[in-house]
């Protein structure tokens, strides 16, 4: 049978209570840290992740030099995991191969051979394909780090010993940038210019209070891999680097290939970063398909070594800016690259830091080195110089350190008696050669002495001085500022920056939609469609049993639909959304928040210029421009203001300089248009008074060329402005009764 696995009655010793509670706490919040500290949140100091730290410096360990050979990158993985790093080969080859990418890492650290992936987005050849050797900016990471530069801890296994921080010579946090996702927090730091940077340093050497305004002075703003243009504006990037938390617009950078006869196309030479520029012509071609780019006909790769991107035209005709406008509002060809500046302080405390900041740890890290370095040089000299005294003491004494050597029992001791010496200085004497007692040893011994107490002195006087220890980190980053300058191929700035072209919204909106003729249908019970082609007779259209015509008119799918109900509410529909002919088309109550209480009074093409006369059914109105009955939102825009049982009644254009106005009692009523005020909501003013009903029909019209009617039968009348007289009057006056002819309907038309 197999053993009991249950617990020992009576409890016993081996047994204690334990609170579920907070031993789940605890293990949350050591996970963590364990994450925020020691895998996903860089280091302010060095900018690097543990896992990129390693692998650095398990290359160093390997004598992976930029002068050197490559080797095997499965054998540093191997070693990296094996030494240092407890978790997956396939995690750490990916971080190496980031490293090594030129269009991920601003400053590679890692020399690649062989596949190491593409800006395509296709993966690295496997590890056991590829070689990799340090470069000349992971040198300078390491730099000095057998100098007591930096503190040591014992790695995973206690077998070995590993750096908590690199020197960091080379300000490689804002120069290559990082990401990563913590427990509750993240980090997002795009690359920046390394000569820019040192720059930016320089000067708050200078001025140690130098606000983030004046290292934007030096700091142009992110200097990307992949080139590109941000387009944000001085503002909002200084408040970025303030609060350290923002982001920036990366636009391609595009020109236009001049191919005769009027004719062109457009050629991408640089993409955003982080953008992969497979996925990216995936997305133009599905875009193509789907018919939302009208304005362009093809997309082309042509790219080798750099980037080529042919964008082809619809026709000559076409507005190339306004053509990349459209793509960069529907593609990745724009895209925003955030910056989120959390990092570890310090290597212990995780916070968000501004840019002057995070200089600031980084130049008071390299203070630090500084001083280490020098005490660990200064201990090697005093050590160096007490074995030179030594030697001077016996060459001063020779015959008698040579007679004690000979003839003493205990010469080592007999030494240290005789001269003073030390038990090192007379031990480096009695395993002196002989060769060694010639005069020009000694020369060159005493030359050395005085060369190493100057340095000495000077190292002892560079540590009891901070303006010469700051002299110092300056020359430093200076020689740093000078390797990776923007006159080299390596420092030259890649990413520019400019104002985004001001183009016009609606344009931008028509040009992503085909221009196709439809006709708008809407019923009675506000049922809407959009057939194809411009429909000239509207008794073949079909209806729902109950419903009929309410409204129809030739538009484009370009244009945009104002819908005007008896609530006094304006809707705004494209046209190019609306359903098919085949059925009744849709609801328009499932389009728009149209009440149920109000019906579809109008709908027409917008048209900005144009004015509209509004009219109630109790006969007040105003004059109201379309462009301010545009609804940007399902809801509308209240127009008119009624409330029941009165409605919105007319909606008419406005044309020449009077108005006609007709009540249900038949009545009509002329006075001048100036006599409406302009207004973009409101109530209205009175236009006729009326004893019972309300208004029946309005229009505007020029007196000089008569006013003009329809009647039942089809024949068209016409009243002079002379015999208009008797009509005429001023607004919200009774009227007086229709003249002979009119129709009995009491409408215009």
């Amino acid at each position: 049978m197999g053993q009991s696995i249950l617990p020992p009655d009576g409890g016993g010793d081996d047994i204690q209570p334990v609170d579920l509670k907070k031993a789940l706490e605890e293990c949350y919040l050591a996970y963590a840290l364990s994450t925020i500290m020691h895998r996903a949140l860089p280091d302010v100091r060095d900018g690097m992740k543990p896992v990129h730290r390693r692998i650095v410096y398990a290359m160093r360990e390997m004598g992976l030099r930029p002068n050197g050979s490559h080797k095997k990158s499965a054998k540093i993985v191997g070693e990296v995991m094996g030494n240092f790093h407890p978790h997956g080969d396939q995690a750490i080859y990916d971080a190496l191969v980031r490293l090594a990418q030129s269009f991920a890492v601003r400053y590679p650290l890692v020399d690649g051979q062989g596949n190491f992936g593409n800006i395509d987005g296709d993966n690295a050849a496997a590890m056991r394909y590829t070689e990799s050797k340090m470069t000349p900016v992971a040198e300078l990471l390491l730099e000095g780090i057998d100098e007591d530069a930096v503190d040591f801890r014992t790695t995973y296994d206690e077998e070995g010993r590993e750096p908590t921080v690199l020197p960091g010579a080379f300000p490689n946090l804002l120069a290559n940038g990082a990401t990563g996702i913590a427990v509750g927090m993240a980090t997002s730091i795009p690359p920046h210019n390394a000569a820019e940077l040192c720059e930016a340093a320089l000067h708050l050497i200078r001025r140690p209070g130098a606000s983030v305004e004046d290292l934007m002075e030096y700091v142009e703003g992110p200097d990307f891999p992949t080139g590109g243009i941000v387009v944000d504006d001085k503002a909002s990037m200084l408040e970025a680097y303030k609060t350290g938390r923002g982001g920036f617009r990366v636009r391609a950078r595009w020109e236009t290939e001049d191919l005769g006869r009027g004719g062109y196309q457009i050629i991408v030479t640089e993409i955003p970063y982080q953008v992969q520029k497979s996925r990216l012509i995936e997305k133009v071609a599905e875009l193509l398909i789907a018919r939302k780019l009208p304005l362009l006909d093809d997309i082309r790769d042509e790219s080798a070594e750099d980037i080529r991107l042919v964008l082809v035209p619809k026709n000559r005709t076409v507005d190339p800016t306004l053509l990349m406008e459209s793509l960069f509002r529907l593609t990745d060809l724009e895209s925003r690259v955030p910056l989120n500046l959390n990092v570890l302080s310090m290597g212990r405390v995780p916070r968000v830091m501004a840019l002057n900041e995070v200089l600031t740890e980084w130049l008071a890290h390299r203070r630090e080195v500084l001083e280490r370095r020098s005490r660990h040089r200064l201990a090697a000299i005093e050590r160096r110089l007490e074995l030179l005294s030594g030697f001077l003491i016996a060459y001063l004494n020779l015959d008698e350190v040579i007679r004690i050597i000979r003839e003493e029992d205990e010469p080592k001791q007999e030494l240290m008696t005789t001269f003073g010496l030390s038990d090192v200085q007379a031990e480096v004497i009695l395993n002196m050669r002989l060769r060694s007692l010639r005069k020009l040893e000694e020369l060159e011994i005493r030359k050395e002495f005085d060369n190493l107490s100057k340095e000495k002195a000077e190292i002892e006087e560079l540590l009891g001085s901070e303006p010469k220890q700051w002299a110092a980190v300056a020359w430093e980053i200076g020689d740093v500022r000078k390797t990776f300058s923007k006159e080299t191929e390596l420092g030259r700035r890649r990413t520019t920056f400019a104002d985004a072209p001001v183009a016009d919204v609606e344009a931008i909106q028509q040009a992503m939609i085909e221009k196709e003729p439809i006709t708008v249908v809407i019923s009675e019970k506000a049922w809407i469609r959009g057939m194809k082609g411009h429909i000239s007779d509207y008794s073949t259209l079909t209806f729902k049993d109950g419903d009929k015509l309410k409204t129809a008119f030739p538009a484009h799918t370009t244009d945009k639909l104002v819908i005007v109900t008896t609530g006094g509410k304006a809707y705004t529909l494209g046209a190019d959304k609306l359903p098919g002919g085949r059925g009744h088309g849709e609801p328009l109550r499932i389009m728009v928040d149209m009440d149920n209480d109000q019906a579809v009074l109008t709908a027409f093409n917008h048209d900005p210029a144009r004015k509209l006369l509004l009219a109630s059914t109790v006969g007040n109105g105003f004059i109201v421009s379309e462009g301010d009955m545009v609804a940007n939102t399902r809801k509308g825009k209240q127009i008119m203001n009624v409330s029941l049982p009165a409605e919105m009644r007319i909606c008419v254009p406005v044309s020449g300089d009077h108005v006609a106005v007709i009540g249900q009692n038949r009545k009509m009523l002329i006075f001048p248009l100036e006599q409406l005020p302009e207004m973009s909501r409101g109530k209205g003013v009175r236009l006729q008074r009326y004893k019972d009903g309300g208004i029946a029909d309005v229009r505007c019209f020029t007196l000089a060329d008569g006013l003009t009617w329809e009647d039942s039968a089809g024949r068209v009348h016409t009243r002079s402005a002379e015999e208009l007289k008797e009509w005429m009057g001023d607004r919200a006056q009774a009227g007086r009764t229709v003249p002979k002819g009119f129709p009995r309907s009491g409408k215009f038309s």
